[in-house]
């Protein structure tokens, strides 16, 4: 399949059935360019030394995700339930992480809104995301974009692009929570 009938049929994935996808950071010149994300202890990373997800067979150190009605989703093992959450009140700054098989969402956190453009770029409700320096084992921590250069204290902050891979062959994995 060409890049670009994949980055289209990424881009219906909002309202059609499941398409699994991998996700990568874009910001040339920074020590995250082409990063592939990793989810563990209900967060997003960049530059995760070990995930320790358990999966269905082998699976790399990045995290496969889809996208469901708006909502995205870690692409889970079946009877799991790993969604997407974003905090953009004043005390989440754009927080992000991931909530499992969890029948109660805290009012301030944010589930839908979630898309892939025409040119395979992930957004949250129109916003870009912004990776922090210095989190666990040296992996980067991920937010959404909310005009704040430091969110949560953070330091170093770069904003990036989100860029969507699709997975052929998609593994499911059970993330740390």
């Amino acid at each position: 399949m060409k890049l670009s009938a994949a980055v289209a049929s990424l881009a219906g994935a909002s309202s059609a059935l499941a398409t699994a996808f991998e996700l990568m950071a874009l910001r040339p010149d920074s020590p995250i360019h082409l990063a592939p994300f990793s989810a563990a202890q209900s967060n997003l990373f960049l530059h995760l030394p070990h995930q320790n997800a358990s999966c269905e067979g082998e699976h790399p150190n990045r995290a496969t995700f889809h996208i469901k009605h708006g909502s995205l989703f870690l692409y889970s093992k079946d009877g799991e339930t790993q969604e997407i959450f974003v905090d953009r009140s004043g005390m989440g700054q754009g927080k992000m992480g991931y909530l499992t098989n969890s029948p109660y969402v805290p009012p301030h956190f944010e589930l839908e809104n979630w898309q892939i453009d025409s040119t395979g770029d992930l957004s949250f409700n129109g916003r870009t995301l912004i990776a922090c320096p210095h989190s666990i084992d040296r992996a980067w921590s991920l937010w959404v974009d909310t005009s704040n250069p430091t969110p949560g204290g953070n330091k170093g902050c770069l904003p990036i692009i989100t860029r969507a891979i699709p997975v052929n062959d998609p593994i499911r994995c059970d993330y740390s929570h």
